[in-house]
């Protein structure tokens, strides 16, 4: 069985400078695993949600992900 491949994926410097802040002490041995973690999160709720309009205050709730991950 032939092991799964990687992508590369690109970040901005200074929000992957702030991941690797905010990983400090924690039980994540790198940023990639932080960043695999939250990527796995976020889809299992995408995947698991209903397939409807976002109420305003999901809407608020995805706005205020994307602002701490540094894209708005």
């Amino acid at each position: 069985m032939q092991k799964e491949s990687r992508v590369t994926v690109k970040l901005p410097r200074p929000l992957f400078r702030r991941i690797q802040q905010v990983i400090e002490g924690t039980g994540f041995s790198s940023a990639t695993d932080f960043i695999v973690f939250v990527m796995r999160d976020l889809m299992g709720e995408v995947e698991t949600s209903p397939k409807e309009e976002f109420s305003p205050d999901e809407l608020n709730a995805i706005k205020q992900k994307l602002k701490n991950l540094g894209y708005l």
